[in-house]
């Protein structure tokens, strides 16, 4: 395994996304989360394991497409981002579901 930088893993998770398939996916041990466009998926299962101290089994990534958007006559992009789908070892899906949602 690579040795990465462990002070800019945490930079290159940005939020959990919540959606109704991110939902479903938990039942699966899947957690969904909005990564940096760069990151690689060596870089994503270090950042994961290392923020959540879990143990990845998998990522699957996916480049979203850029939308379009208007503002009167101008015409711009949302920022681009990346879809991050981590699969976490059976058993420790507890650690990471507290952190995500402490109330629960």
């Amino acid at each position: 395994m690579p040795n990465f930088d462990p002070r800019k893993l945490p930079d290159l998770v940005r939020r959990p996304i919540v959606t109704e398939k991110a939902t479903m996916l938990m039942e699966q041990n899947k957690y969904t989360f909005e990564v940096s466009p760069k990151a690689t998926k060596p870089e994503i299962k270090a950042a994961i394991e290392s923020l959540f101290d879990v143990k990845v089994v998998q990522v699957n990534t996916s480049n979203c497409p850029r939308k379009k958007r208007r503002v009167g006559r101008f015409i711009g992009f949302k920022p681009q981002y990346k879809r991050a789908i981590v699969t976490v070892a059976t058993g420790d899906e507890n650690k990471i579901r507290q952190v995500l949602f402490p109330e629960v």
